[in-house]
């Protein structure tokens, strides 16, 4: 189910020192609570994000998937808003549970890292790309290059499926696009780590992992947050329409990612692993 992604305003909107008022659209921001249920066991709280309502199953899937807790789709019966009558009916749509299979057993020693995550700075807490390798996330597979001007095209074609941003301005996005350009699938949300778990969350769900001959194009900054979710979905080249963090070039760098900024029409930087960007002859 998808909700309503953002919210009517009044506003008072200067233009040159004059005062009128009118109807602004603000992107919608409200909690999502993950819980993770065991058969024949209550629901058990994994963690809260604030996100934008849309894709909320994707999320809570992208989001286990890619902090290690459920390695395979095939582990999850079904997943669904919370059904407990005693809540309040809109409160429910902000609760999603993710049903296990029976005989599944996982391992929770991560959520000893007290997930919270918000909109602004993802996983609270210091991580390190040593949990990323004690999950057995290895390198990415080396083989898949990139025409320099596939990534010329990345941001103006992300900028252009960007619908909800169209309407609000304030939405991140997450494009999932094959070695040529072609966009596959694109998420929005006010997080963009957020956006990513959506994305990768549907193609968990539709069983594509590994995307190893894709590429992963995210609107502003790269952070450790996206590049291990990169990582752990095993893809080679990440794009970003702003700048990487120090740790998200160490994380790109240490797990074989190349790594793109500042990538703006035929102007990008790379940051690690220019072997898969092709020489222009």
């Amino acid at each position: 189910m998808n909700r309503g992604r953002f919210a009517r305003r009044t506003v008072q909107h200067i233009t040159s020192g004059q005062s009128d008022t009118r109807l602004d659209q603000v992107v919608m921001e409200e909690p999502l609570e993950i819980r993770l249920v065991f058969p024949g066991t209550a629901p058990l709280s994994i963690a809260v994000t604030m996100r934008t309502p849309g894709n909320d199953f994707e999320l809570a899937a992208g989001f286990l998937f890619t902090e290690g807790i459920i390695p395979t789709p095939d582990m999850i019966r079904s997943i669904t808003y919370c059904r407990d009558p005693q809540r309040d009916r809109q409160q429910q749509y902000n609760i999603v549970n993710v049903d296990l299979q029976p005989g599944v057993r996982l391992d929770l020693e991560p959520l000893q890292r007290n997930f919270y995550t918000s909109s602004s700075c993802g996983i609270c807490g210091k991580a390190s790309m040593e949990a990323i390798r004690v999950k057995g996330v290895k390198p990415v597979k080396e083989g898949m290059t990139v025409d320099p001007r596939v990534i010329a095209g990345l941001g103006e074609t992300l900028r252009q499926e960007q619908k909800v941003f169209d309407k609000t301005g304030g939405l991140h996005a997450a494009g999932w696009f094959d070695s040529k350009g072609n966009l596959m699938a694109l998420r929005e949300d006010v997080g963009r780590h957020n956006a990513v778990d959506k994305l990768l969350g549907f193609t968990f769900l539709e069983k594509k992992i590994p995307l190893s001959d894709s590429i992963l194009m995210v609107s502003g900054r790269t952070s450790f947050e996206i590049l291990q979710k990169a990582a752990v979905a095993g893809i080679p080249v990440v794009t970003a329409v702003s700048a990487p963090s120090s740790l998200a070039c160490e994380t790109a760098e240490s797990f074989g990612i190349t790594l793109i900024g500042f990538a703006r029409g035929n102007r990008f930087n790379i940051y690690t692993g220019k072997q898969r960007i092709r020489d222009r002859q």
